[in-house]
C-alpha cells in the first residue's frame, strides 16, 4: 500500500530541492581544500553542536530505535545516552591533540605517532568503516521508502546518494555544517511532533502511560536478557563499539570539531551535544516506537506490525496530509546529514592520505578537484554495499554487527596512543593487524564470544563482540609494548596527553597564552596590504600581544562564523581604538565585508 498523498510527496520533493540548493549555495565559500574539509576552522560552538547531532542521528536512527522501542520500551534510549564517560577523554585530550597538531586525518595521526606502515593499515580499516556506514544509511532509507511507497530499496538508495553527492561536490564541509543546522532543527521538531500527535491519537498522556507494560517503563533493560536487547551487550556495543568510534575514529566528526574556531568552542560544542541535544535526540528518534506499542494495545495498529516499519506506520496513522510529508522529509534530513559528513570524511582521507602521496606537490586547486571526485565515488561505493546489509535480519543487528566488527582495533590503538607515552609503534602495528584478524575470527566462529557472554544467551552474543575486541586488542597492545620501544618519547611532541602544551607551542609558533580567551571587541575594518593590527588599547583589553592568534568574525553572531578568519596579531597601530587593520588577502579568505563591523578575540 502506498502511503501519503500528493501533498506529502510535493513537500518531500520541495525539501529535496531546497536542501540541494541550500547546500550548493555555500560552494562559493570554498576556495581551498582547507575550506572543503574543515570549513576554514571558523565556526561557532552552537553551530557545530547542532551539526554533530544531525550527523549522529542518521536515517537508521529513526527506523532502528523506533523498532527497538516498539519491542522493548523506554530502555531503547539507553543506547543513545552512553556518551557521558567519553567527555573527559575527548574534551581534554583528543581534541587538543588533533586541533593544535593541525592533524587533517586519522591516518595522519597514526603516522606522526607511529610510522607510515601503521598509517596505511589504519587507512584501510577507516575506509571500510566510513564506506560501510554510508551503505547502512542508504539501506535504512531504502527500507523506509519501501514501507511508505513500495519503492525498491536499491533504487531509493541511488536517488538519495545522488542528491547528497551533488551538494557535497559543491560546498564540502561548509555545505555539511550549514545544511546540518537546518536538518537538525527539522529532525528534532519532527520527533517532538510525532509524540504530540501520537498522544492526541491515543487520547491522553495518562492513557498512553498506563497502557504500556511494566517492563516497557524501565530506563534500562535487564542485565543479560532478553538475548537481543540486554544492558551488558548494548553497553559494550554502543558505548565502546559505536560511541567511541564515532568520536575518535570517525573522520567526519574529527573534521567537524576541526572546523570550530578554537578548542574552547569545541569543548562547548561537545557539552551541548552530550548534555542537551543528545537526550532530546534520543527522545525524538525512539518515541514513535512507544507510541506504536500503545496504539497496538488499543487496537489502533495491528499487533503484528513489522518493527522495521513501525516508524512509517505510526507516522502515517497519526498525521494528516502535509504533516506526514514533513516528517518523512525529516527522515530524509536525518539520512542526508549523516551521509554528507561521511562522504566528506572519505574525500578528506582520499586526498590527504592517498592522492597527495601518489601525486605530491600539486597546487591546491588540483587536490580540490580530486576531493569533489572522491565525494561522488564514495556515494557510488555506498550504494554498492547496500545488498550486503540487506542480508541481516534487522537494521539494528546490521548496524551493531558491522560497527563492533570493524572499530575495536582502531579505538584501542588511539586510546593507548594518546594516553601512554611508552606505547610503541610495534604494539600499534600488531594491534591493528592481529586485532582485525581476531575480529574476523569472531565472525567466522562466533562461539568464541561465549567467553564474554555475561550469561547472555547464544543468539545475543553478537552484542559482546565489542567487549571481545576491546579485551583482545588491549592484550596485544600491552604485551607488545613490553618489548623495546621503537620510537623515542622526544619525538611525540603534542601527540600524547602530557605533551599537549608542546603541541600548543608548535601550533602558535611561540609560548601559548590562552587563559584570557573569550574577551571580545567590536571594530571597523580598514583594508591594508597585509597582516592584522589592533590599537594598544584594544590589545590590552584582549590581553593580547604581537604573535598571538586572533579570531576575526563578522559581528552577526547568527552567521556562526561563516565570515571569519584566524590571523596572527601584528604590532599595534596608533589609529583610532575602534579600527582594525586587515590585509586584503585575509579579507578575501575570511569572506569579510569591509562595510560591516567585525569582532575580534584572542584564541591563543
Amino acid at each position: 500500500m502506498i502511503k501519503g498523498t500528493p501533498i506529502d510527496f510535493t513537500i518531500i520533493v520541495i525539501y529535496f530541492i531546497f536542501i540541494l540548493g541550500f547546500g550548493s549555495f555555500f560552494g562559493k565559500y570554498v576556495k581551498s581544500t582547507k575550506d572543503f574539509f574543515f570549513g576554514g576552522q571558523r565556526f561557532s560552538w552552537w553551530l557545530i553542536g547542532f551539526s554533530c547531532v544531525a550527523t549522529t542521528v542518521g536515517s537508521y536512527s529513526f527506523i532502528k530505535y523506533s523498532a527497538v522501542a516498539f519491542e522493548y520500551g523506554l530502555s531503547s534510549t539507553m543506547t543513545y545516552l552512553n556518551d557521558w564517560f567519553i567527555l573527559p577523554i575527548f574534551v581534554f585530550i583528543w581534541l587538543p591533540i588533533i586541533y593544535y597538531g593541525r592533524i587533517t586525518s586519522i591516518p595522519e595521526y597514526f603516522e606522526r605517532r607511529f610510522d607510515s606502515k601503521t598509517r596505511t593499515i589504519s587507512l584501510i580499516i577507516l575506509l571500510i568503516y566510513l564506506l560501510g556506514y554510508i551503505g547502512i544509511n542508504l539501506y535504512t532509507i531504502g527500507v523506509a521508502f519501501n514501507a511508505m511507497l513500495g519503492w525498491d530499496v536499491m533504487a531509493t538508495a541511488i536517488v538519495i546518494a545522488f542528491v547528497c553527492a551533488l551538494y557535497m561536490h559543491a560546498g564540502g564541509q561548509t555545505s555539511v555544517i550549514m545544511t546540518d543546522l537546518a536538518q537538525a532543527l527539522m529532525l528534532l521538531t519532527a520527533g517532538i511532533l510525532i509524540f504530540i500527535l501520537g498522544i492526541d491519537k491515543i487520547g491522553s498522556l495518562k492513557t498512553f502511560w498506563t497502557s504500556l507494560p511494566y517492563e516497557f517503563k524501565l530506563p534500562f533493560s535487564p542485565f543479560n536478557k532478553p538475548p537481543d536487547f540486554n544492558f551488558v551487550g548494548i553497553f559494550w556495543q554502543d558505548a565502546f563499539g559505536s560511541s567511541m568510534a564515532f568520536y575518535f575514529i570517525n573522520q567526519g566528526i574529527l573534521m567537524r570539531f576541526l572546523s570550530v574556531r578554537s578548542p574552547r568552542d569545541g569543548r562547548k560544542a561537545l557539552f551541548l551535544v552530550c548534555l542537551v541535544l543528545m537526550p532530546l535526540a534520543a527522545f525524538a528518534v525512539a518515541n514513535a516506537g512507544w507510541i506504536g506499542k500503545s496504539m497496538s494495545i488499543h487496537g489502533l495498529l495491528p499487533s503484528d506490525t513489522n518493527p522495521n516499519h513501525i516508524f512509517v506506520e505510526v507516522v502515517y496513522a497519526i498525521t494528516k496530509p502535509g504533516t506526514f510529508g514533513f516528517i518523512m522529509a525529516a527522515l530524509i534530513a536525518a539520512l542526508m546529514s549523516t551521509i554528507d559528513t561521511l562522504i566528506n570524511g572519505v574525500a578528506a582521507i582520499g586526498v590527504n592520505d592517498i592522492i597527495s602521496k601518489i601525486v605530491p606537490d600539486k597546487n591546491d586547486a588540483y587536490y580540490l578537484k580530486w576531493a569533489r571526485l572522491i565525494s561522488l565515488l564514495a556515494a557510488i561505493i555506498g550504494v554498492a554495499l547496500v545488498p550486503l546489509f540487506m542480508q541481516f535480519k534487522s537494521i539494528y543487528v546490521a548496524h551493531g554487527t558491522f560497527i563492533a566488527a570493524v572499530t575495536p582495533p582502531m579505538i584501542v590503538t588511539i586510546l593507548f596512543g594518546i594516553l601512554w607515552k611508552r606505547y610503541t609503534t610495534q604494539a600499534a602495528t600488531y594491534t591493528l593487524i592481529f586485532g582485525s584478524i581476531a575480529m574476523l575470527i569472531s565472525i567466522k566462529w562466533p562461539g568464541i564470544l561465549t567467553l564474554f557472554s555475561h550469561g547472555v544467551a547464544a543468539e545475543g552474543l553478537q552484542y559482546l563482540r565489542a567487549l571481545y575486541g576491546l579485551t583482545v586488542c588491549s592484550g596485544i597492545s600491552i604485551a607488545m609494548t613490553l618489548l623495546p620501544a621503537s620510537k623515542e618519547i622526544k619525538d611525540l611532541h603534542g601527540l600524547v596527553v602530557d605533551t599537549i602544551h608542546e603541541g600548543k607551542v608548535l601550533f602558535k609558533g611561540g609560548e601559548p597564552d590562552d587563559f584570557d580567551e573569550g574577551k571580545i571587541i567590536s571594530c571597523h575594518i580598514v583594508e591594508v596590504n597585509e597582516g592584522v593590527s589592533l590599537s594598544k588599547a584594544m590589545m590590552e583589553h584582549l590581553q593580547a600581544k604581537p604573535g598571538d592568534i586572533l579570531y576575526i568574525s563578522d559581528e552577526r553572531w547568527w552567521l556562526g562564523g561563516l565570515k571569519s578568519i584566524h590571523a596572527k596579531a601584528g604590532p599595534p597601530h596608533d589609529s583610532s581604538d575602534d579600527i582594525i587593520l586587515i590585509g586584503t588577502d585575509l579579507i578575501v579568505q575570511g569572506n569579510l565585508d569591509i562595510n560591516r563591523k567585525v569582532t575580534a578575540m584572542k584564541i591563543i
